[in-house]
């Protein structure tokens, strides 16, 4: 009996799969291009139909992708599983196809973040050539869902990349989404704000979908079972944390316009699951469902014209508060209904996959080709004011789709086959999501790639942060020993290299290099903290790297020993928070003569006594030789392809260990060492006494000059004149204006470290998070100077748009007002991150003082 009962369920299972083939045959397969294997983006629409739409043919590739898992489990397939999965992979390799074509647009995109480079969303369905047209192509969602779905696919056995030039553009598709958290988009929609006027905007459905991708990318080998070094995906974890951050601070909102958004649905659940704080996710969740849920569906967001009787479809925009007539009569879309059978079947909810599978019924359309999910239902011109009146009262139209046999919504289509397959229990969710994004971060963390490579993990709640003390001489070591401090410099941490971050930088400028597609590779975006903090091997070497913090290259805040002992400290609490890696992170204190130099050397030492202690702020240190410390920290492989004769060419500058006589070294005194000593006194600069004079009397008043304020002022008006190459008895301008931006820095006069920064156009790290966190907390941010015109920001914008800002609307007015309004937005980033309260009823933050 036990026997015949199974053969009866594998008939069942047989004739279930059979008759899901000819569903997607006849649905799904028969749009497919023969050519370039991408589907249309409307059937039975034969102008429509002649352009393929990413979107929906990635979904369709899922759910062909979807029932060939489902043939794998049974052995007499004639066929059809192979027949399938080759479907989703040419779906997969012509949309791959069409990218490839426009590897200029995604070179410029990476350093412009520009609408006009966006990767296009919508092509030609013969040849896969762009569309002339003017269409709203910028969507990080799409990059990061074709992403995703790359990963899931090749994860399930498909071999889709070939070679190590697509490994390369893949790698330059995960540069295009990093920086999702500051590029305002057209979203899901593709229309932007929901006020429909062609404005993008920052958007969470894309930033989730983006993290959704990263996270998935992280350490994958495109080359599947059969991969090598080469062909590993990297992410740049401080990217990722940023998204999540601002993830976290705009839910449940969507944007700046939109309240929230059925586009939130598929973000927080099925496919990207990108949402890790359950709090967070039944928020949001709870949010949609009170705002959107319908009869018939979910309408997309409130105010939403698309589908109504009532928007002109003769116009693209629409007018300033046109909106307002679409309220309560939005377009309802029962394909979220189907997202929401999807998410209760992965969170085990079979009364959720019931309720919704019980609503959807009516709504489905019976055809000769089978059941046909309408893309929406609308409210009728005859209802429209009954239905203001008491929402959800009358009854809908269903829109066409169904009307003929080959007219089909085939996004909604294709989602409505998925959830069909898992209903009826042809497939699990950790086959259709073999990265398992759908389960819990501490079980998914279980489930890596592999064990050579990165992978996002689950935040541990009793992270160790290890430290290794590196001591700039062996003078200071000797100085720092008899305060009990242990402390190794570069000589004695060899074979390991100490690198400034630049040099990381530098290594990573060939991830994604490739010179047929004239791909250059990793933009030079500064290495986070999150990078510093891990050990890497690279060509041979074993390597760590300093926190910016420390390099005194960057921008001069941290020259300020207070400030930069309180900013090494909230680093310890801010890896406490965003760790996600296998190991312990390892941090760099690089200790400086110049630490000593000062009046505030006690508070380094502090600070270093208390890390020895084991502590900070409650949080576990581990302090130690860095050989010792390798064992138990994350080692990041850097194994990616250089191009052929670099890696001899290529030189590293490691940090060298400073030569300096073996007296002990003393810290000043603090009236000996204060900003107001004698060389400020002896002479008040008036620059205006000196405009008019000639360059060569400049040069001789800078020979004979103790006065810092007095020589950046020379040396500013040298520069305005001659350039940075012109030669004074100390070297070039540029080289004295840099040495000298450094030494005012250790004696403290920030009037002169300023001035010098500026003119030199220093930009501090960071400047584009701050401002978006501003934004996305629902200010308004403007830059410039009180009395004259000022900058309004309403959108994120990216590092080179904020540093012409600054100092196009600053620097003209007050030299050192270019650098000061910089100080101000990232002191406000990080208060409105960790204080916000300090910001409600606030709508406008200014950063400028009165000039």
């Amino acid at each position: 009996m036990a026997g015949e009962t199974e053969d009866e369920d594998y008939v069942r299972q047989v004739a279930l799969l059979d008759s899901y083939y000819i569903l997607i045959k006849s649905q799904l397969l028969q749009h497919q291009s023969p050519t370039i294997g991408l589907f249309p983006a409307a059937t039975g629409d034969v102008k429509k139909s002649r352009v393929a739409h990413v979107r929906d043919s990635i979904y369709c590739a899922v759910a062909t992708w979807t029932l060939a898992l489902a043939y794998r489990k049974i052995d007499n397939d004639h066929g059809r599983t192979y027949e399938l999965e080759q479907s989703a992979v040419k779906c997969m390799r012509g949309i791959l196809y069409c990218y490839l074509r426009q590897a200029e647009k995604l070179e410029k995109f990476k350093y412009t973040k520009g609408e006009d480079n966006a990767l296009h969303c919508r092509y030609d369905m013969v040849r896969g050539n762009m569309l002339p047209d003017s269409y709203h192509h910028l969507q990080i969602d799409l990059v990061s869902l074709y992403l995703l779905y790359l990963v899931q696919m090749i994860s399930s056995g498909l071999q889709i990349i070939w070679t190590l030039d697509e490994v390369s553009f893949v790698q330059n598709l995960v540069f295009y989404v990093e920086r999702a958290y500051r590029i305002p988009d057209y979203g899901m929609w593709e229309r932007g704000s929901k006020y429909n006027t062609g404005k993008c905007e920052l958007n969470a459905s894309s930033i989730g979908m983006a993290i959704a991708a990263l996270e998935a990318s992280n350490g994958f080998n495109l080359f599947g079972r059969e991969g090598t070094s080469w062909s590993i995906l990297y992410v740049d974890p401080d990217a990722h944390g940023r998204n999540r951050t601002i993830l976290q601070t705009l839910l449940p909102r969507e944007s700046s316009s939109k309240n929230t958004d059925a586009s939130l649905i598929p973000t927080i659940s099925f496919p990207a699951f990108a949402v890790k704080d359950e709090a967070v996710k039944n928020r949001t969740f709870d949010k949609i469902i009170r705002k959107l849920k319908g009869k018939y569906g979910f309408r997309r967001f409130l105010r939403d014209g698309y589908g109504t009787v009532l928007e002109d479809k003769n116009r693209t925009y629409y007018r300033p508060a046109e909106i307002k007539m679409f309220d309560n009569i939005e377009a309802e879309w029962p394909m979220f209904f189907v997202y929401m059978m999807i998410d209760g079947t992965a969170k085990g909810d079979t009364r959720q996959v019931e309720e919704y599978h019980n609503l959807l019924q009516p709504l489905l359309k019976k055809t000769s080709n089978g059941f046909v999910l309408p893309k929406y239902y609308y409210v009728e011109r005859r209802h429209i004011e009954a239905e203001r009146k008491n929402p959800h009262s009358q009854p809908r139209e269903a829109s066409r789709e169904g009307e003929q046999p080959d007219q089909l919504f085939l996004w909604g289509q294709s989602v409505y086959l998925i959830a069909c397959l898992l209903k009826d229990g042809l497939v699990d969710m950790d086959e259709i999501d073999p990265v398992g994004r759908y389960l819990r971060s501490s079980v998914r963390s279980t489930m890596k790639h592999n064990t050579r490579y990165s992978a996002f993990e689950n935040t541990s709640k009793d992270l160790t942060v290890q430290m290794a003390f590196i001591a700039e001489s062996a003078r200071l070591q000797a100085t720092l020993q008899t305060y009990g401090i242990q402390t190794q410099t570069p000589t004695q941490v060899e074979p390991i290299q100490i690198w400034p971050p630049a040099e990381l930088i530098k290594a990573y400028q060939f991830l994604g290099h490739n010179d047929k597609l004239g791909l250059t590779g990793r933009p030079p975006r500064p290495i986070g903290s999150l990078g510093t903090s891990k050990i890497y091997r690279i060509l041979g070497r074993t390597i760590l790297c300093y926190p910016l913090q420390f390099d005194l290259t960057d921008f001069y805040m941290y020259q300020d020993l207070s400030l930069l002992v309180d900013d090494i400290k909230s680093l310890v609490a801010f890896m406490r928070r965003s760790w996600t890696m296998s190991g312990r992170p390892t941090i760099c204190i690089l200790i400086k003569e110049d630490h000593f130099n000062g009046p505030k050397g006690s508070e380094m030492l502090d600070m270093l006594a208390m890390f020895k202690r084991g502590t900070c702020g409650g949080i576990r240190v581990k302090v130690d030789r860095l050989q010792t410390l390798l064992a138990s920290s994350f080692v990041e492989h850097l194994d990616f392809q250089l191009p052929e004769g670099v890696a001899s060419m290529v030189l590293f500058k490691r940090l060298e260990e400073l030569n300096v006589d073996h007296l002990p070294l003393k810290a000043k005194s603090r009236h000996l060492s204060s900003p107001r000593s004698l060389e400020y006194e002896i002479e008040v600069f008036d620059i205006k006494k000196y405009e008019h004079m000639q360059s060569w009397e400049l040069v001789e008043k800078l020979r004979h000059s103790i006065n810092m304020e007095m020589q950046s002022g020379i040396l500013g008006i040298l520069l305005h004149r001659e350039g940075f190459n012109y030669l004074t008895d100390k070297g070039t301008v540029g080289e004295s204006l840099n040495k000298l931006y450094i030494r005012a820095g250790v004696k403290e006069d920030w009037s002169t470290v300023r001035y010098c920064a500026s003119i030199l156009r220093k930009v501090v790290d960071s400047l584009s998070p701050s401002i978006t966190s501003m934004l996305v907390s629902g200010k308004i941010v403007t830059i410039g100077v009180f009395g004259h015109e000022e900058e309004l920001i309403l959108r994120p914008l990216n590092p080179n748009e904020i540093t012409d800002i600054i100092f196009d609307r600053c620097q003209k007015y007050d030299v050192r007002e270019a650098v000061m309004q910089q100080e101000i937005i990232i002191t406000l980033g990080k208060l409105i991150g960790t204080r916000p309260e300090l910001f409600h009823s606030m709508l406008k933050i200014r950063t400028g003082c009165e000039g």
